[in-house]
């Protein structure tokens, strides 16, 4: 990803955070003709000392299962908020309009993971994430189905060995900022996000 250094993510906690609070994200591969491949899906970030690993899963049917067995390096994409910006934030006139965004972008060499103990408990990390409830209801199904839903699914871990958060926010253009905020702050939830990482960035 092209990050212009004034946009880099000041932390790795912090790209974190937007990948664990935008976790539907983007799985990128590429085929034997280098052509790429890209499945939408939950994702699991979790930390085993200071490795970042992501768990997901894609359907037994998705020929990004065949690719990924093969070992190829792998990139996740994660989208933040994003919103338009008016060039009518400046004070003068020869300026363009652009986009502000945050995203993060995982990359690593998936590994298969196997055996129904853990599948189950990818299913279950991912049922705390978005529905602690239903946890008793997976929990009651009888052996027999749960076997054969996890049957249909192929799950993998992948140990994260680049990891790039960008933030572009007008960082370089201090002139703007207080307008910028101010147009975002009333306006849909991902103006109003970016209002927040504004200021949480010092900006």
């Amino acid at each position: 990803m092209y990050i212009p250094k004034h946009f880099q993510s000041p932390d790795r906690a912090l790209t974190l955070e937007v990948m664990r609070t935008n976790n539907f994200a983007t799985l990128i591969s590429s085929d034997a003709e280098g052509a790429p491949f890209a499945t939408h899906l939950p994702v699991v970030i979790s930390e085993e000392g200071d490795q970042v690993v992501l768990h997901f899963h894609v359907a037994r049917a998705n020929p990004h299962a065949t690719l990924l067995r093969e070992k190829r390096t792998s990139m996740i994409a994660f989208l933040g908020p994003h919103a338009y910006m008016s060039p009518s934030v400046y004070p003068d006139l020869k300026r363009v309009p652009t986009w502000n965004y945050v995203a993060a972008h995982a990359y690593g060499e998936p590994i298969e993971l196997d055996t129904n103990e853990a599948k189950d408990a990818l299913l279950k990390s991912l049922i705390a994430i978005h529905e602690p409830a239903y946890a008793d209801q997976w929990r009651a199904l009888d052996e027999r189905y749960q076997t054969m839903m996890m049957s249909a699914i192929c799950a993998f871990r992948m140990p994260v060995t680049k990891l790039e958060g960008k933030f572009k926010l007008n960082q370089h253009r201090e002139e703007a900022h207080t307008t910028v905020k101010a147009m975002y702050a009333d306006g849909t939830p991902d103006e109003r996000a970016l209002v927040r990482w504004m200021e949480r960035l010092g900006h």
